[in-house]
């Protein structure tokens, strides 16, 4: 497995393999159940649901991967560090950094409120200094609601496009999906957000998000209804939706509002996270405009710690339009 094109399929299985077994778990416990915190941890909080899943990375990477080539698995409940695999290889001989989000929407998951995401990245092994510009393949695979019999995935290589294939739970079996980011000159009558998820100067990014569609759009027209937003609590469910086209710019800048939440005297909450963002790789080769908060291309390492602002255009257009707009907010609040 030396070419990265041999981990696609046994990344596929892992997925489809943590896709039956979370199904199945939601069908068979109560909410209260999977909604029990199993464990704080300094990033996030590890919930009942999430255990189901991460219990069978460490196994079936060691089984299907890691003796044909050597890896570091990054993921949440594992050492910061990641897991060196086979076990006494030496850091060095490790080929590929895979950063792992089993469960990317836990929350609306197990409250079967939304689909959750599991969220894979694979990038060549270039030391601690690994980056999400390094993955060079990304596959992300949709955790259906147990009312829901259809599933999506997505896989991109880099600088080779981007592909999708539709699941039926019924039937087993795929069909092809076509996706495309909307390609809309205006956030008018589309979907655009500002993430504000959790308590947390959530009434800054709503004061933002408004003076952002206001300069877009203009004032409100009694009547009517200039533009849409979708709190999406999932990263990777944020990316899809920008690369079906439902929506055509999304930000996420929670890591921002720390200066803020400061001078309150008050903690920052959850932020987004690079295993949110190990498939952004696929929004890119599908043509969304993924950034950081000052228009440059996501860089931070491969770990669990570090804490990521982001924004998603449909495309060029919607750039456009919205960054402007979004970076004067943020320098009128010094936050750039």
């Amino acid at each position: 497995m030396r070419d990265i094109h041999e981990l696609l399929q046994p990344i596929q299985q892992l997925h489809s393999l943590i896709r039956d077994r979370v199904v199945a778990a939601c069908e068979d416990s109560a909410t209260e159940d999977l909604s029990v915190i199993a464990k704080e941890e300094e990033g996030d909080t590890i919930y009942a649901i999430d255990r189901v899943s991460e219990e069978v990375l460490i196994e079936f990477f060691e089984r299907e991967i890691a003796p044909f080539a050597p890896i570091i698995l990054i993921a949440e409940g594992l050492p910061a560090k990641g897991v060196l695999l086979p076990r006494g290889a030496k850091e060095n001989d490790a080929l590929w950094r895979i950063i792992v989000d089993p469960i990317d929407g836990t929350r609306g998951l197990m409250y079967q409120k939304r689909p959750a995401w599991i969220l894979t990245g694979v990038a060549p092994n270039r030391g601690p200094q690994t980056g999400l510009g390094d993955i060079a393949l990304a596959v992300q695979t949709e955790l259906p609601l147990i009312k829901q019999h259809l599933s999506d995935e997505l896989w991109a290589f880099e600088n080779e496009g981007f592909e999708a294939r539709r699941f039926n739970r019924l039937t087993r079996e795929y069909s092809a999906l076509r996706l495309r980011p909307s390609n809309a000159a205006s956030v008018a009558h589309g979907f655009a957000s500002l993430s504000r998820f959790f308590p947390g100067a959530r009434e800054v990014l709503a004061e933002m998000d408004e003076e952002i569609i206001r300069g877009a759009l203009g004032p409100i027209q009694k009547g009517k209804t200039a533009c849409f937003e979708d709190q999406y609590i999932s990263t990777g469910g944020q990316l899809y939706e920008l690369i079906a086209g439902r929506d055509r710019f999304i930000a996420d800048l929670r890591p921002l509002m720390e200066k803020i939440l400061a001078r309150r005297g008050q903690a920052l909450g959850i932020c987004c996270h690079p295993y949110d963002l190990c498939t952004e790789l696929i929004a890119r080769e599908a043509g969304v405009l993924v950034t950081d908060e000052s228009g440059n291309r996501l860089s931070a390492k491969l770990d669990l710690e570090s804490e990521m602002a982001w924004c998603g255009y449909a495309n060029k257009k919607i750039k456009t339009q919205i960054e402007p707009l979004l970076q004067k907010a943020l320098n009128a609040r010094e936050l750039l």
